[in-house]
């Protein structure tokens, strides 16, 4: 377990990545003037830059020659790329469109996606009560569809979209900082051939808005790499049941900013639905601190009967010690000098014989 000051050193570290990623959609409204597009690619764009002046401050540089041989590798970070691009697109269009409560749904039915994932693609065998959070999830988004009369495409398409960026990751296995780096860079051609499109159409916002909208648009790569790499140093130091708790954060937030900032609608309809998700969301944290609970108090047990044991082996040690020494070396063992065996003979002589019984 790490050290206490190291946990809350990771505990300030992942709050801080949640809130700055909760609070995201106050930055992309500041840019709701422009195109979308125009946000996504000035992101992925100006990603690049902020990511090579953190590995050259690390000096990181050491798998980029081994991942460039290893094209397996490069296929499934051109996968996340792509996906976490569409992700990035569809939430920023859904903030300045006014869907940012849809868009908190999306992040909130994101777990669920998740466990479900596991299941169809992992294979991995669910408890019972993980069963009754994705079952109360599907409820939810029904209720939702039944309620609008259309499918909530938004938030199943963030949640299944970052779903698949998680899964994926699974495979490319790198750290936060160089899996960031490795996508952005597979990021920046296609972002600066949307930037160079739309100035050909004359729709770029980058010069003509001012030089506060330059910078916001500048700024996008420290908005996303800021809470990313926030998020790396809390995972080293936080166990993952805390991490799964603090990730439903942002969508609060995002929820919180939808209803008193932005002041969009919340029917009742939408109201039962989200209750349902967070029902499900409670039910799928208190299975998870159980689990880690129950698994804590296997492993103290563990080592208190290894303790024990040890124990028991050093104490016996010592007392065996003496009763294995024999208490008269056998005769055949060490053959005895002859010049011994002649003078004892010579000490024996004038004793009378025994004689033996009859």
């Amino acid at each position: 377990m790490p050290p206490q000051s190291d946990q809350r050193t990771g505990l300030v570290y992942g709050t801080a990545a949640y809130v700055v990623w909760g609070l995201l959609p106050l930055y992309w409204h500041l840019l709701g003037d422009l195109a979308p597009a125009e946000i996504l690619a000035h992101r992925m764009a100006w990603s690049l830059p902020v990511a090579l002046v953190i590995l050259v401050a690390m000096r990181r540089w050491s798998w980029v020659g081994q991942l460039l041989r290893q094209p397996g590798r490069l296929g499934l970070i051109l996968v996340c790329a792509a996906v976490i691009s569409v992700n990035w697109f569809l939430y920023i269009w859904a903030v300045n469109a006014g869907h940012v409560l849809e868009a908190s749904l999306g992040y909130f039915i994101n777990p669920l996606v998740s466990i479900a994932f596991g299941v169809l693609v992992l294979r991995e065998r669910l408890r019972p009560l993980q069963w009754t959070a994705v079952g109360v999830g599907t409820a939810a988004v029904a209720v939702m569809a039944v309620a609008y009369g259309k499918v909530p495409w938004i938030s199943l398409t963030l949640a299944f979209t970052f779903a698949t960026y998680g899964l994926v990751k699974k495979g490319v296995k790198l750290d936060g900082i160089e899996g960031f780096s490795a996508e952005t860079a597979m990021q920046f051609l296609p972002a600066l051939g949307i930037l160079v499109l739309l100035g050909a159409r004359g729709e770029v916002g980058f010069v003509s808005g001012g030089v506060g909208q330059m910078l916001l648009l500048m700024g996008c790569g420290v908005a996303t790499a800021l809470p990313l790499i926030a998020f790396g140093a809390s995972a080293v130091r936080l166990p993952l049941t805390v991490l799964g708790m603090l990730q439903y954060l942002a969508p609060t937030f995002q929820f919180a900013l939808g209803l008193l900032v932005f002041h969009e609608e919340m029917p009742v309809e939408r109201w039962a639905g989200f209750g349902l998700v967070w029902l499900a969301l409670a039910v799928l944290t208190y299975d998870a601190i159980r689990t880690a609970r129950n698994g804590r108090a296997a492993l103290a047990t563990a080592r208190r009967a290894a303790r024990k044991a040890v124990g028991e082996t050093a104490a016996a040690v010592p007392q065996a010690a003496p009763e294995a020494a024999p208490a008269t070396r056998p005769a055949s063992a060490t053959p005895r000098p002859a010049t011994a065996t002649a003078s004892a003979s010579a000490r024996q002589e004038p004793q009378a014989p025994q004689k033996s019984a009859p």
